[in-house]
């Protein structure tokens, strides 16, 4: 029988009830001539591409040709050719957000304000005395428009120029009279996002104040985190929060909210001791569009596909254990996906083609039950071989930066309790290059306990190809 490995991230309140976890691996669905209607891919790995600073990378923002690193309290110029200038000094520690209008880049680093002049080469500090600091900014027909910190007031800069800030040019998004937490320009609309709302501006072209409130553009969904707003897939994503409760990942629908989050994700995330520091960016690669969502203080990183609406983690490892991904932020540049570091100053590339992150293993990791969902009768099974459908002969193939492997292994053990306690390893090899004819089985599983109810768990940190399309599993029941 089929046993069913493919799916996405789902681990329950109760392990009982559901316990497949998916690390580093996402699934891509097959819509026709596919042996199976999808497989298990692994996650890109992160080779290195630059050093920039000495970090932590807290934004990266692209403008003609050029990247610009937010690196530590230090601001670079990264070029065509790989030459690295530093520009200035900014304040801060946290996630910077930047938006430019062709000519500047606005550097918000809440509350400091920068601007660096792309033909000039000058950047430079805010100092309008009318400037009342930044938290997010934003980029809307000519003007910067940003929100101040702690406050319901929304400002923008002189027409095209982010140093000059007129002290009548604000207004107060009082749709609810929560605070004012983030904003994004999207489709040349301002989404303002409170903590227990969301409302939307248009430029009207008002001589008073440019832009207008949208009637009926309003939700009372709200935003926890600041740096969970990103744009992916002609939407708006973010974490929401509202009077009712928080920890709610939403995308636009329109003008509204729309969940995608799982009851999974959501009982992780609102386990969290804080989930205001979260941040988001978005990529995408092989027709993938993914909104990352980083948890500092939880240690812990959440990807949504919104190709296939399924959820998986990211993470690093080390010493014996997941941690947080290793990205900050993201940019493309020279047509390559660019990851910022969180601890240091290096930028990486993201390579399906490289299977460690920089220098460290990348392990990925599948749970799941060996019952089909309904199919489990609690009658005690023996389980007497388990065969993983998966690429074989792919080992020593990756030599470079890689430490290629001859033989790399696949890791199996299992759980009859339903995920809570677990059996020692079994090691199984994939084939060296060319033995494509590899098969990966486990004999001898032995039959389920008590509980009658079995959870797999596969995983392997080779640097290899990884394929999943699917597990046999050959077991009989007794009426012991």
């Amino acid at each position: 029988m089929k046993t069913p490995i493919l799916g996405s991230s789902y681990v329950a309140r109760s392990v009982n009830a559901a316990d497949a976890r998916m690390v580093n691996l996402y699934p891509e669905v097959i819509p026709e001539a596919g042996k199976e209607p999808a497989y298990l891919q692994r996650c890109p790995g992160m080779r290195l591409f630059l050093t920039v600073g000495s970090g932590p990378i807290r934004g990266l923002y692209p403008l003609n040709g050029s990247l610009f690193v937010a690196s530590g309290q230090e601001f670079y110029k990264v070029d065509e050719n790989l030459s690295i200038t530093k520009l200035g000094d900014i304040d801060g520690n946290n996630a910077v957000s930047m938006a430019d209008n062709g000519t500047q880049i606005f550097v918000a680093c809440n509350p400091s304000g920068y601007i660096y002049n792309n033909n000039t080469n000058v950047f430079q500090q805010i100092t309008d005395p009318d400037f009342p600091g930044a938290v997010t900014v934003g980029y809307l027909d000519g003007y910067f428009v940003f929100n101040e910190p702690n406050s319901q007031r929304i400002w923008v800069t002189a027409l095209l120029n982010g140093l000059s800030v007129d002290p009548l040019d604000f207004a107060s998004a009082e749709g609810s009279p929560d605070g004012l937490v983030s904003i994004i320009v999207d489709h040349r609309e301002a989404w303002l996002f409170g903590t227990n709302s969301v409302e939307v501006w248009y430029n009207s072209g008002d001589p008073d104040f440019p832009l207008t409130r949208i009637q009926g553009a309003y939700n009372e969904i709200g935003c926890i985190a600041p740096y969970s707003v990103a744009k992916l897939d002609n939407s708006v994503f973010w974490l929401g929060a509202d009077a009712r409760g928080q920890g709610v990942v939403y995308r636009a629908q329109g003008y509204q909210g729309v969940r995608v989050s799982t009851h999974a994700v959501e009982f992780a995330i609102q386990n969290y001791t804080d989930m205001s520091d979260a941040i988001a960016y978005t990529y995408q690669q092989d027709g993938h569009a993914f909104y990352v969502l980083i948890f500092p203080t939880a240690n812990t990183t959440w990807v949504y596909d919104a190709s296939t609406g399924a959820w998986h983690e990211r993470a690093a490892f080390a010493q014996g254990e997941f941690r947080r991904h290793r990205s900050n932020c993201h940019a493309r540049f020279k047509g390559k996906p660019i990851l910022g570091d969180f601890e240091n100053g290096r930028l990486y590339e993201f390579d399906l083609q490289y299977f460690r992150d920089d220098t460290q293993l990348q392990k990925w990791l599948r749970t799941w039950r060996a019952l089909p969902t309904g199919q489990n009768n609690l009658t005690r099974t023996i389980h007497h071989q388990l065969q993983l459908d998966c690429q074989t002969g792919v080992g020593g193939q990756y030599p470079a930066g890689n430490n290629s492997v001859v033989d790399p292994e696949v890791m199996l053990r299992w759980s009859d309790d339903g995920g809570h306690t677990w059996s020692s390893e079994q090691w199984r090899p994939l084939g060296p290059i060319g033995a494509t004819q590899t098969r990966v089985i486990w004999r001898r599983l032995g039959a389920t306990m008590k509980l009658r109810d079995r959870v797999y768990e596969v995983s392997a940190a080779d640097p290899m190809i990884t394929a999943i399309m699917g597990a046999e599993l050959q077991l009989s029941s007794t009426t012991a």
